[in-house]
C-alpha cells in the first residue's frame, strides 16, 4: 500500500490510498496526523482538514507514513467581517464579494458555518476561497435577481465577437452561475462546506417548464469561462438549476473529492460537462445525478466549426458515477471534437449506460472522437455498458432522414468520425439492456474498437430498455454485444452471460480480431 499526495493548500491535504481498491478502499483506515487520531476512511481519494499555513505533517494511514507541509497563507478575510450574516435570510452576495475583491494574493476569504443567501459570486486571480464545514452558499431562486450573460457580442469592427453566454453548446443568453469566473487565474475553491441551487419544479422555480427560456436560460452551479489554473477541492454541490460545474474553454483544471448531487428526476442536470477545454483531472469525485454524470464536450455547429477547439486531455479516475443517463458521455454537442480521454479505475452505479457516445450527421468534419481509452472500471445496475450512437436524434431535424437513415451517404463538410476507441479489464454485473450497441455512420465507420479483459452479466430480472436514443430503434433485453459499421473491431477475452440469443450480432465490420 502506499499513500500519495495529490493535492494540498494552507488548511488541507487530499492523498490517495493506493491499496488496489476502486473508488473505495479495500479496507477502513484510520487517519493519524502527527500522531493523533483525525479519523477513519475507506475512501481511495481522502482529504484531511483544518491545518495550519506553513506547517510540517506526518500523515499516517496504515503503516505507511507520509510527510507534508502546507502553502504559506499571507492573512485570513472572514466574510462576516464584511457585513455577511449567514442566517439565511439576509441576501449576503454583496458582501462576500467585497470580501473577494479585498483579498490579496497568497490569502484566503474564508465563508464559516451558517446559510447564506446568494445569487452570483464572481472570482478574481489569485484566490482562495474555503467553504468551511457547516456553511452553505444557498442559492436564491429569484431569477429577476440574478445578473445575465448576453451569448454572443459584436465587437465594433464587426469582425471579431465575444462569447459569454452559453446553453447547450449555442452562445445564448443565460443567468450567471453561483460561483462565476470569467477569463481567471490561479484560483482554488475547497472546503467541506456546501453549494446548494435549492432548485425544484416548483411554479417560478428553475425546474418548472425546463424547456422553456424565461429572461435566460438556467444558471449553472460553477461556470467557468476561459479560465485557467482553477482547482475545485472538497465541496458538495447540489440542487443546481441545471448543469452542475461548467467549465467553458478553459485549461488545468482540476476537480478533486467533491460530491455533486441532484435528485433522479432533475432536469438537465449534468454533473460536471468540461466543454473545449484542456488538461482536465477529475479525481475522487461522487456523482448522484438526474442526468449524465460527466458530459464532455465542444460545441454545437457554430461554435464547434468557427472556433475549432476540441475537448482533449482529460483524466477522470477514482471516482464513482451513480444514477444518471450516463456515467460518461462524449457529445452530443461535440462538434469541435474530443480527444485523449482516459478514465481508469471507477465505479459505474446504476446509471442508464457506462460509456455513451451521442454523435450524429451534421456535426462536421472537425467532430472527430479519437483516443478515448477506459480502464479498470467496475460496474453494477447498469442497463447498457458501452453505447457508441452516431444517430443520435436531438435537436429539430434529429428525426430528418439525414440524420437517422443507415444508408450509405456522401461524405461532406457535415460529417462527423469516431476513430480509436479502447476498453480494457472491465466487468459489468445486473445488466439490463444490452452489453455493448456500437453503430457507426456506414459512409464513416468507426475506425477501431478494442476490447479487452471485458466480462458482462445480466440481471436475472432485467428490464427492457433503448440502448440508444435514434429513429427505429425497438426495445431490447439481454441482448449480447450489437456492432455495425466499424472498421476493425478487436475482442480479446471478451465473454456476455445470461444474454438472450446471440452473444455477438456484428455487420458490416471490416476486419474482426477475436480472441475469446
Amino acid at each position: 500500500m502506499q499513500v500519495k499526495v495529490v493535492f494540498k493548500t494552507a488548511r488541507s491535504v487530499t492523498v490517495e490510498i493506493r491499496d488496489g481498491g476502486i473508488y473505495h478502499t479495500n479496507r477502513e483506515y484510520e487517519i493519524y496526523v502527527n500522531d493523533s487520531l483525525y479519523g477513519m476512511t475507506e475512501k481511495v481519494i481522502t482529504s484531511i482538514y483544518n491545518l495550519k499555513p506553513a506547517s510540517e505533517y506526518t500523515i499516517r494511514i496504515g503503516e505507511v507514513e507520509t510527510f507534508v507541509e502546507t502553502d504559506p497563507e499571507f492573512i485570513t478575510l472572514n466574510v462576516r467581517d464584511f457585513g455577511a450574516k449567514g442566517d439565511g435570510v439576509q441576501n449576503d452576495t454583496a458582501y462576500i464579494q467585497a470580501a473577494i475583491m479585498a483579498c490579496p494574493k497568497d490569502s484566503r476569504v474564508l465563508i464559516p458555518e451558517g446559510e447564506y443567501k446568494v445569487t452570483s459570486i464572481f472570482l478574481k486571480d489569485d484566490l482562495r476561497l474555503e467553504i468551511a464545514k457547516g456553511a452553505v452558499l444557498s442559492g436564491i431562486t429569484d431569477r429577476t435577481q440574478f445578473p445575465v450573460f448576453p451569448g454572443m457580442i459584436q465587437s465594433y469592427d464587426e469582425k471579431k465577437e465575444y462569447n459569454l453566454g452559453s446553453w447547450e453548446g449555442n452562445p445564448l443568453p443565460m443567468f450567471t452561475g453561483i460561483i462565476t469566473g470569467v477569463e481567471c487565474r490561479h484560483v482554488v475553491i475547497y472546503g467541506e462546506g456546501t453549494i446548494d441551487g435549492n432548485a425544484s419544479a416548483d411554479p417560478d422555480n428553475w425546474w418548472y417548464d425546463a424547456k422553456k427560456m424565461r429572461i435566460a436560460w438556467r444558471p449553472r452551479m460553477i461556470f467557468l469561462n476561459r479560465c485557467k489554473d482553477i482547482v475545485v477541492q472538497g465541496i458538495t454541490v447540489q440542487n443546481s438549476p441545471s448543469w452542475n460545474v461548467h467549465p467553458y474553454f478553459s485549461e488545468r483544471l482540476r476537480f478533486v473529492d467533491m460530491q455533486i448531487l441532484n435528485p433522479a428526476n432533475s432536469p438537465n442536470t449534468d454533473g460536471l460537462d468540461p466543454e473545449s477545454c484542456r488538461d482536465v483531472d477529475i479525481v475522487g469525485v461522487y456523482f448522484s445525478l438526474g442526468d449524465d454524470c460527466i458530459a464532455i464536450k465542444s460545441g454545437k455547429i457554430y461554435m464547434g466549426r468557427k472556433y475549432k477547439v476540441p475537448c482533449q486531455k482529460i483524466v477522470i479516475h477514482q471516482c464513482c458515477m451513480r444514477d444518471g443517463h450516463g456515467s460518461i458521455t462524449l457529445g452530443s454537442e461535440m462538434a469541435g471534437g474530443i480527444k485523449d480521454v482516459v478514465v481508469k479505475n471507477c465505479r459505474f452505479l446504476n446509471t442508464d449506460r457506462g460509456l455513451r457516445i451521442k454523435s450524429r450527421r451534421g456535426r462536421g468534419q472537425d467532430a472527430v472522437i479519437d483516443r478515448i481509452h477506459f480502464e479498470n472500471i467496475l460496474m453494477d445496475e447498469v442497463k447498457t455498458p458501452f453505447v457508441i450512437n452516431c444517430f443520435y436524434n436531438c435537436d429539430p431535424d434529429g428525426y430528418s432522414e439525414y440524420v437517422s437513415s443507415k444508408e450509405r451517404l456522401p461524405v461532406d463538410e457535415r460529417t462527423p468520425e469516431i476513430k480509436e476507441l479502447s476498453f480494457m479489464n472491465i466487468e459489468a454485473t445486473n445488466c439490463h439492456v444490452a452489453g455493448a450497441y456500437m453503430y457507426g455512420l456506414p459512409e464513416m465507420k468507426i475506425r477501431r474498437v478494442m476490447m479487452d479483459n471485458v466480462h458482462i452479466y445480466f440481471a436475472d430480472q432485467a428490464e427492457a430498455g433503448y440502448p440508444a436514443m435514434m429513429e427505429g430503434m425497438d426495445l431490447c433485453c439481454k441482448k449480447g454485444i450489437y456492432a455495425d459499421n466499424i472498421k476493425t473491431l478487436v475482442l480479446h477475452d471478451v465473454s456476455v452471460n445470461g444474454q438472450i440469443g446471440e452473444t455477438f450480432e456484428l455487420n458490416h465490420i471490416d476486419k474482426l480480431e477475436k480472441w475469446m
